[in-house]
C-alpha cells in the first residue's frame, strides 16, 4: 500500500474515534512490514484533527528561482566591463545576489576568470588579441608608460 493509502486508512480510523496508538496497532496487524511509523500516524492524526481533509501532498514551491537570468548576466557583464578590478563581493552587493551566484555567472555564463586582480575572458577572441597587441606596440613606441595607460592594457 502506498503512503496516500495509509493516510486514507489513518483518516478512517481517526473518524471511528481510535487513538494514534490503536491506529498504529491496527496497521501493524494488517500491513506488518509496510505499515507507517508511529510518528507518521501521529502526524496525520494531528493534521486531520486540525481540519485537513485531503490526503494528497500539498503543493510545494519547488526548486529555487534561477539567478542567472539574461538580464542579471548582462548587468554583471556591464559592471565588469566598466571596472575589471571589481571583487565578487562588491558585485554581489551591487546586484543583491549571493557571492556564489555572482561567481557562477562570471565563470560559467560570461566565461571569465580572475587574472592579476582583473576579470578577463577565459579565451580571448582574435579581435581582442589584435587590440591588446596593437595597444602594447603603440605604448612601447611611445617609450613611456604612464599609469593611466598601464591600466588600459
Amino acid at each position: 500500500m502506498e503512503k496516500i493509502g495509509h493516510r486514507y486508512v489513518i483518516q478512517y480510523f481517526r473518524l471511528k474515534g481510535l487513538s494514534p496508538t490503536n491506529i498504529k496497532a491496527e496497521l501493524d496487524s494488517t500491513l506488518e512490514e509496510s505499515a507507517p511509523s508511529f510518528t507518521t500516524v501521529k502526524y496525520w492524526v494531528a493534521e486531520f484533527k486540525r481540519g485537513r481533509t485531503s490526503c494528497e501532498d500539498e503543493h510545494r514551491s519547488g526548486r529555487p528561482s534561477e539567478v542567472a537570468i539574461p538580464e542579471m548576466v548582462k548587468k554583471i557583464h556591464k559592471m565588469v566591463l566598466g571596472d575589471h578590478r571589481l571583487k565578487v563581493r562588491e558585485l554581489a552587493d551591487m546586484v543583491n545576489i549571493s557571492k556564489s551566484a555572482v561567481h557562477r555567472i562570471l565563470a560559467e555564463n560570461l566565461e571569465m576568470r580572475k587574472l592579476c586582480a582583473r576579470w578577463m575572458q577565459r579565451l580571448l577572441t582574435i579581435e581582442h588579441t589584435h587590440t591588446h597587441t596593437h595597444k602594447s606596440k603603440s605604448y612601447k613606441s611611445l617609450n613611456c608608460f604612464p599609469t593611466h595607460l598601464i591600466r588600459q592594457i
